[in-house]
Formats: structure tokens, sequence, C-alpha cells
């Protein structure tokens, strides 16, 4: 059962890689911006919190550090496509590009350094039931802060006037600035929230996740977290489900070979990009439900007093 059990905790910690970032995507896309820049941002992000905690050995530190970067980057991005009207999916893509290329050079120096030895984390009395406690109950605390962000997203989303306020720019953003609501400024945050959310994700890759620096070491999450968005509909509840799910295929690659089992590498290597394809192109057979959920003004820029 013990090997169940780490897979199940290996579920739970990739998941939160995900979920994290997701979560800081569907901020953006409810307000109406489509970010494509989540890989580089994640990049810059794992660089930037590995660094502080190998100069100051505080997680928190390395967690801030890492949104900090994520939300300079977002910022450049908001602005771009907020006031200049860039084209949000070509400017996204030139922030994937450069993220990657800048989080390599900065993080030349990184490559062989350790980070300083850090206590495990552990639920005390829970951690110690047989199978329970090694698959729920000895995980960072960010991966339980990340399940009750989720829930608090729903109920800010759907339970508030300011989630209202967010959705309604998303939805149309020119009924929302006939009511006196600042629709640039109001996107110009929910990138900027989205863009900490991406970077605190990339910290967690390398400063909890893998800990460690190995250029391009996000490895298409920032791709799938896009993908999952989408996948769930723009629902938080959703979004951490398919976290999990996509989680479980990332870790089921190491588990196979685990036990033994007879296939290439390379194969087992695909099966996250391999199920983002097919979820994707499922979803896909039905665009009608997708358009019901998906926001009306996703991805339009918004021209104040057109």
């Amino acid at each position: 059962m013990e090997p169940y059990a780490l897979l199940i905790a290996a579920t739970l910690n990739a998941g939160t890689v995900l979920a994290i970032a997701s979560l800081g995507l569907l901020i953006n896309e409810k307000a109406g911006i489509v970010n494509l820049g989540a890989e580089g941002m994640m990049l810059c992000a794992a660089i930037a919190g590995f660094a502080a905690v190998v100069h100051t050995g505080s997680d928190t530190l390395g967690f801030v550090a890492g949104m900090l970067a994520g939300a300079v980057m977002a910022a450049v991005f908001g602005a771009l496509v907020i006031w200049l009207n860039t084209n949000q999916y070509a400017t996204g893509l030139a922030l994937s590009l450069f993220g990657a290329g800048f989080s390599a050079f900065a993080g030349v120096s990184y490559v062989q350094e350790k980070m300083p030895e850090r206590p495990g984390f552990a639920i005390p009395g829970l951690a110690d039931i047989p199978f329970l406690g090694s698959a729920l109950f000895k995980h960072h605390p960010l991966v339980y802060l990340t399940v009750l962000f989720a829930a608090a997203l729903v109920w800010w989303l759907y339970r508030t006037r300011a989630g209202l306020v967010l959705r309604s720019v998303g939805e149309r953003p020119e009924s929302a600035h006939a009511l006196g609501y600042p629709v640039r400024w109001i996107r110009f945050g929910a990138v900027l929230a989205g863009g900490a959310l991406c970077g605190l994700a990339g910290a967690y890759i390398s400063v909890v996740y893998t800990p460690l620096w190995v250029e391009g070491m996000v490895a298409g999450k920032g791709w799938i977290a896009l993908a999952l968005t989408t996948f769930a509909t723009w629902r938080p509840a959703r979004v951490l489900l398919g976290a999990y799910l996509f989680g479980g295929v990332t870790m089921l690659q190491f588990h196979l070979q685990g036990i033994g089992v007879d296939m290439p590498s390379q194969v087992l290597t695909m099966l996250p990009y391999v199920a983002t394809i097919v979820v994707l192109a499922l979803i896909s057979r039905n665009p009608a439900w997708i358009r019901i959920n998906m926001p009306a003004s996703i991805g339009k820029p918004f021209y104040p007093g057109s």
C-alpha cells in the first residue's frame, strides 16, 4: 500500500503547481485577459525564488521573490495589452520566450548551488495514520493553502460585489465602464494577481517540488496550466480537480517505471502532454458549451469611449 500512498502524495504535490498557476490565469481570463506568458513568468519566478532561498535560507522569502518576479513581468504585459492595446496572444508569447531566455541567463551561476537543509513538514497526529498519513498529511503548508484559496476564490467570484465586478469586466467591459467602473485598472489588477500566482507556482517548483535550479525546469507546466482553465470551463473548483488529475498523470509515469512496466521512458514522459491534447480535443467537440461558460470579452481589447 505504501507505493500507492506515495503516488497520492506526489499527485497532490505536482497538482499544487498546476493549481496555483491555473487559478492565477483564471483570474486573468475572468477579467477578459489571456496571458500566454505563464511559462516564462514561472521560469523567472523559479530562479528568483531559488536564489532567494540560497542566500537567505527562508522559504517565505523565496515565495515572495517568486511572486514579485511574476508580478513585475505581468505588469509589463498588462501595460502593453491594456493601455497600448497590443495583441494579447503575441505579447504573451513574447513574454514566455523572454522568460525562458532571461531565466537561463540569470540562473547560470545557480546550476550547482544547493539550498540549506530545511525541516520536513507533517501535521502532528494525523501524519502517523497508516497510509493516509503518508498520502495526505506530510505536505508543505502551501498544498493545503492552495485548496483553501480555491474555495475562497469560488466565494469571492460568485458571492461578493468585487467578484461580480471582475466578471462583468470580462463579460461586458463597455457596460461596466458606463456604470463608472475603471475597466482598465480592474483588468490590470487581475493581471498582477495572476502574475503573482504564476510566480508563486514557479517558486514552488524550485523551492519545494524539485529543490534545485535547472534551465527550463518548468517543463511545459505553464502551458498545461493555460489548458486547464479551458478544461475547467473557468470554474475554480474544476481547476483544482483538473490540476490533481494532470498531476496524477504526471506522476504516473514515475510510478509505472518504479514497478517495472516495460515501456520506453520517452512514451511515459509524453503522458501529461498527450492527456492535455486529448482533453482539449474532447472539449472542443462541444463549442457551444465552451461559449456558454467562457467570458464573452476574453482576448478582446477595450477602448474607453468607443
